[in-house]
């Protein structure tokens, strides 16, 4: 309960805002980024998820594209990162390697071309029970505008649902 108590007290004074309203559309959220970034000041707009948005496009390909596009002028407007979780499409499960990739992700290829950093979470454990790789994950950099892409090995805390720096945890091994 100390770590608790300890932990809450940075977060007590945060200036945290959650919106929860469902299938709030770009034009709302950027209003709603606008009056907070003159009212308290904006440092990172975290979205999730992006395909829970509604957009006005004849297909919904088309919407998640406009939602994207976007989302990426509401990052450039508030001078603020925007972390925009996504969904994946089925095919990492169709595939011997479930490790995702670009083209995975859902229902717009604009996702992967308005992005400058897309990173994946990939635990082998989920899908191969008998890994060798217990308690392991990767974070996939699949693309970075500007800088290399790669893997990073991580260690999965599943008590916590947390991953951590693996060479930190495994270090003494």
């Amino acid at each position: 309960m100390d770590n608790i108590a300890r932990a809450s007290g940075p977060l007590a004074s945060a200036k945290i805002y959650i919106d929860d309203t469902a299938g709030v559309s770009v034009m709302e959220m950027r209003s709603k980024c606008r009056r907070l970034k003159m009212e308290y000041g904006i440092d990172l707009i975290l979205i999730d998820y992006l395909q829970l948005m509604s957009g006005s496009g004849e297909s919904r390909q088309q919407e998640v594209a406009e939602i994207s596009r976007n989302i990426k002028a509401i990052a450039k407007e508030m001078e603020c990162p925007v972390i925009a979780l996504s969904q994946l499409s089925r095919a990492p499960e169709q595939r011997a390697d479930h490790r995702p990739m670009l083209s995975d992700l859902r229902e717009s290829g604009s996702i992967e071309q308005d992005a400058d950093l897309v990173m994946f979470l990939y635990r082998d454990e989920y899908y191969n029970k008998e890994t060798e790789d217990k308690n392991v994950g990767e974070c996939i950099i699949a693309k970075q505008r500007n800088g290399p892409v790669g893997t990073v090995k991580l260690a999965w805390l599943g008590q916590y649902s947390k991953f951590a720096d693996y060479e930190a945890i495994h270090k003494d091994v």
